[in-house]
């Protein structure tokens, strides 16, 4: 894995905006998106943390409708396991392409990863296991006018890197979460990660 000097001297800088000027660049997207990753932690527990990045997502079958809104603004690419490409159109996207990055143009900073959610119709299913599914009205939140991931999710799907800012995260959410949100993600986490260090704590 590349340390931050090396990966910004082959890939660029980072300049990310906060979800409000997400917003912003997105205003009017005929799609819908929202945020994943550590801002939802924020937005729900209302504690303020470090973030390094922004994540983005939308339904998969939705990278054509958002292509053709930023075409003339942002310039959207695919990344495959490191490797990174230019995408006009959603007929172009690698069929294992999970993340893509997003820019204004060639010589501007990157302002945040675009993650495609698997789904079925109108149900939601995990990318790690796609037996875990739920319906997207149980996936999604919303806080001062932008939606978010829920925070359950959000900490399921940290579980696997069990970092300090993921511990962190557990420790502030988890006083919050709803009874039956907080069973889900024990039961979930149970059985994606069987013996993982959180179950003692949830």
């Amino acid at each position: 894995m590349l340390d931050d000097a090396e990966f910004y001297r082959w890939y660029g800088p980072w300049t990310p905006p906060s979800p409000v000027g997400v917003a912003s660049l997105l205003a009017g997207l005929p799609v819908r998106w929202w945020i994943v990753g550590g801002w939802t932690i924020e937005a729900f527990t209302g504690v303020e943390r470090e973030h390094e990045d922004i994540d983005v997502s939308i339904l998969r079958s939705d990278l054509a409708g958002l292509l053709s809104h930023v075409g003339s603004s942002l310039c959207v690419w695919t990344n495959v396991a490191g490797s990174i490409r230019p995408l006009r159109s959603a007929s172009d996207l690698p069929d294992e392409c999970r993340q893509l990055w997003v820019r204004r143009d060639g010589s501007s900073p990157w302002l945040f990863d675009l993650l495609l959610t698997p789904h079925e119709g109108s149900t939601w299913l995990c990318i790690r296991d796609h037996a875990v599914r739920l319906p997207m009205a149980g996936v999604l939140f919303e806080h001062d006018g932008i939606t978010y991931q829920r925070p359950e999710i959000t900490l399921l799907l940290k579980a696997h890197l069990d970092r300090e800012k993921d511990r962190a995260d557990l420790a502030v959410t988890l006083p919050l979460l709803e009874p039956s949100r907080r069973s889900w993600l024990r039961k979930t986490l149970e059985q994606l990660q069987p013996g993982h260090p959180w179950l003692a704590e949830i």
